[in-house]
């Protein structure tokens, strides 16, 4: 027999373990000693100490077949070894080459928004190309980084390696997987069977059989695919799938309904504000019932492993328990700061106000808000994931205003963004923040960026391109970006403002000595301003020439440029230090590094193969003797596995 003391939870562990000691040499009762077997260890894969749990739930590894047998089986995903190169966050581009993404993400069961995006052009050849360059010793395949004998495209379950509790979630079809963020699936891609597995995999008491051969409980742990793997599954009847399904579909039902206030999920509606008026949203509601579900599922779970109600209580007592706080703590180690992923949007104006800005340039729908178009019905849960959220608006249907993808901050102008924000809202019958100027000019750049920022990447899609003192703003849409964008910018707004600036001066210049001291104030402003609109006229232009933009390219490269022309500190900061990148070949993969540097990108193409594929020059590059080649062929998206 082996003694052990549990002291994890005790601050002073000297104090404690001088209490037990004294107590088990007096003979009396104390609830942190163990006596065990050492032999009862043999049954838990690993062998850890797992002293603390009962005999009966270290030989449920031995009374229950594991993980991966029942044509059930879970997988490392993919890795492309440069994210920033290879991964957008996915309304950063929209070709069809580039796939949904799931690379971990925050503590979130049942459900999560699959944000991220991947380069699989042509079966990810240049992110093959790369890894070899890098990796040599991968000698003629990159399967040991990409994994392509993986199920990818198949509807699954996916859960982040490492995050503070254990959590799986519905995997769409047409997905690809990272990772950080492993997959499991079962035979014939059966919904029912994933759906009942999500809800068994989710229960407090598969949690507590991970955590036992982890041997700890603390909140932060790595829940690789081999722990998953043979960790002990019970067989379920017919009766018992059909009903752990249903509560997880309800679950993800549940799960994704918070989620569609968050204007860049795949889920979106309407922000919090408006989102009744597309249906019941009731978010403590929703939490409660999410509450039940998770103990009728526990309940389940505990029948199939027979628990005792002791184990039961050492399952509900532990990590795995309290969803809502656990959701509280979640760390996200692919995400910076505290994550807003899984956050339900509390109503607020700069919400509403963003929704506003989104309806002016055509990205949302107003008539979601007035009933004049209904809500789409909702997916099911593994349905691929659609290229618009349905609060965005459909093809072909009218925007709110048609516009060259430019909205000026401009009092008087027909397109004034200010004004147009006050229309949206009275459209929507809501009266209009009083300061909706000051917030666009002040406060809105700050939490756009935030909320356009996730998994290390910052992305926002309205761009303020100001004059030095921020006096004149043209807001430029990313989406709408092109070649042209400068160019329109002077041609359709800095020079109409100009020239009617130009005439103010020119107007208080020939009143001479008859100018009042009011009128001197504003012939200096006037100057001033005229003089901003000129250098801001001849840097777009100096700019315009060369800005030839690519949105494969992501947003950060895209903006790069136009450093100068934001005020933003912060952004400004980070535009100029990838320009410098740019220039000094950091990013010569980028399409914008050949705009600027054709002569240098060309030469590279010759000995770099996966710069030459991503440049559509691989007719450039020249193999040196002795490197590896590809052999055999890939496998098609939705090939037999």
């Amino acid at each position: 027999m082996t003694t052990f003391l549990r002291l994890l939870v005790e601050a002073d562990k000297g104090t404690a373990l001088l209490e037990s000691c004294t107590r088990v040499r007096l003979g009396e009762s104390e609830e942190r000693l163990f006596v065990v077997p050492p032999a009862s260890f043999d049954a838990v894969p690993g062998k850890p100490f797992a002293y603390w749990v009962s005999p009966a739930v270290r030989e449920t590894y031995r009374r229950f077949a594991s993980f991966d047998s029942g044509g059930r089986n879970a997988y490392l995903g993919g890795s492309t070894k440069n994210d920033f190169r290879f991964l957008r966050l996915n309304w950063e581009c929209s070709s069809q080459e580039w796939l949904p993404f799931a690379k971990g993400g925050s503590f979130s069961r049942f459900y999560a928004d699959v944000y991220l995006i991947v380069d699989w052009a042509d079966d990810a050849r240049e992110i093959e190309a790369e890894l070899l360059i890098k990796y040599p010793y991968l000698g003629d395949s990159a399967e040991f980084v990409l994994h392509r004998n993986n199920p990818y495209f198949h509807p699954g379950l996916t859960w982040p390696s490492r995050t503070n509790g254990l959590s799986f979630r519905v995997l769409p079809s047409d997905c690809i997987f990272g990772h950080k963020g492993p997959a499991a699936f079962v035979p014939n891609d059966d919904p029912e069977e994933l759906l009942a597995l999500v809800s068994l995999l989710n229960s407090r008491a598969f949690g507590l059989l991970v955590s036992v051969q982890l041997a700890r409980v603390e909140l932060a742990q790595s829940f690789e695919v081999g722990l998953i793997r043979q960790s002990p599954v019970p067989d379920l009847t017919a009766g018992q799938r059909a009903s752990l399904a249903k509560l997880a579909r309800r679950a993800w039902s549940l799960k994704r309904n918070l989620d569609t206030v968050n204007e860049t999920s795949h889920a979106f509606l309407l922000p919090a504000a408006l989102r009744p008026r597309a249906g019941e949203f009731d978010p403590p509601a929703i939490e409660a019932e999410l509450a039940r579900i998770q103990a009728d599922i526990d309940d389940i779970a505990f029948d199939l492993y027979e628990f005792s109600d002791s184990d039961r209580a050492a399952a509900l007592g532990g990590a795995q328990s309290g969803s809502d706080d656990m959701e509280k703590q979640a760390t996200d180690d692919d995400d910076e700061g505290g994550d807003e992923d899984d956050a339900t949007e509390v109503p607020s104006a700069d919400g509403l106000l963003s929704w506003a800005v989104g309806v002016a340039f055509g990205r949302f729908d107003v008539r979601l808000a007035t009933a004049e178009r209904a809500a789409s019905a909702e997916p099911e849960p593994f349905d691929p994931l659609p290229t618009k959220s349905p609060g965005m608006l459909p093809d072909g249907a009218a925007p709110f205003l048609v516009h060259t993808g430019i909205l000026p901050d401009d009092p008087g102008h027909p397109h004034d963004l200010p004004h147009l924000i006050e229309e949206v809202f009275a459209r929507v019958k809501l009266r209009a923040p009083d300061d909706a100027r000051r917030w666009l000019q002040r406060e809105f750049f700050p939490f756009h960026l935030q909320r356009y920022s996730k998994s290390r990447r910052k992305a926002p899609i309205y761009w303020p391109l100001a004059t030095s003192s921020g006096s004149y703003t043209l807001w430029v849409y990313y989406p709408q970006l092109s070649s042209q964008t400068l160019y329109t910018a002077v041609n359709d707004f800095v020079e109409p403002k100009l020239k009617l600036v130009a005439e103010q001066v020119s107007a208080l210049r020939n009143k001479g000595s008859a100018r009042r001291r009011e009128d001197e104030k504003r012939f200096e402003s006037l100057q001033a301003f005229e003089l901003e609109l000129i250098e801001l006229r001849d840097t777009l232009l100096k700019l315009a020439s060369a800005y030839k933009p690519n949105h494969d390219d992501g947003v950060l490269i895209c903006a790069a440029p136009l450093w100068s022309l934001f005020r933003h500190r912060p952004w400004q900061k980070l535009l100029k230090d990838t320009w410098a990148d740019l220039e000094a070949a950091k990013y010569d993969w980028a399409h914008l590094a050949m705009n600027y540097w054709p002569l240098r990108v060309r030469e590279k193409c010759k000995t770099d193969k996966s710069l030459a594929i991503g440049h559509g020059l691989e007719s450039l590059y020249v193999e040196s003797e002795g490197a590896p080649k590809k052999t055999g062929g890939r496998k098609k998206k939705g090939a037999d596995e």
